[in-house]
């Protein structure tokens, strides 16, 4: 009865070690699906264009991550589906940046396509200005004001009917009285 035991106990401990060595690693679907769906995200954002190497890289992973699972590999599979969803993201965010710096310098000739129109358009004024400015008469092209024709210098004021900065002497021989008061030369 003991050996039958013992053989017994022997043999549940041989099945059970069987089997747990059978037993394997559920499938990595999740893992699959992720690496899946950034494969496709690295192909909408034109990783094939921009990062042809990573991308490429990821889609031989994955490839490489199916056939495990049908070998029925789950261990490589999932290793396999991790490195391609790696490689995957890495592509993406190359092809992201890469789009980014396309549009930049994009950007950039254009704004300095702009730049030159409008020194081009400047130029082109300064020139018009310059044109017309040399069809007027000499005297408007000159900077300063003309002065006025009441200005110019004419005859002398006869006495007595201009300004007078000290009072007249209704007699000449006799020196003018002098006037401490009137400063502003009015009798």
């Amino acid at each position: 009865m003991k050996t039958t035991r013992l053989a017994v106990s022997t043999l549940t401990l041989a099945m059970t070690l069987t089997l747990a060595g059978c037993a394997s690693a559920p499938p990595p679907n999740g893992m699959m699906n992720q690496a899946q769906s950034q494969l496709q995200a690295a192909r909408d954002a034109d990783a094939a264009s921009y990062d042809p190497i990573d991308f490429g890289a990821a889609q031989d992973k994955f490839q490489q991550a199916q056939n495990a699972m049908a070998k029925r590999d789950y261990d490589e599979a999932a290793q396999l589906a991790d490195e391609s969803r790696a490689d995957a993201e890495l592509a993406r965010a190359k092809a992201r940046l890469a789009a980014a710096r396309s549009q930049i310098q994009s950007k950039t000739a254009a704004n300095q396509q702009l730049r030159e129109q409008i020194d081009q358009s400047l130029a082109d004024q300064q020139q018009q200005d310059q044109t017309q400015a040399s069809g007027l008469p000499q005297q408007q092209q000159s900077m300063d004001m003309p002065a006025p024709a009441s200005s110019a210098l004419g005859e002398p004021i006869p006495q007595g009917q201009g300004f007078q900065t000290y009072p007249q002497n209704p007699n000449p021989d006799q020196p003018a009285p002098a006037s401490s008061t009137d400063q502003g030369g009015h009798p």
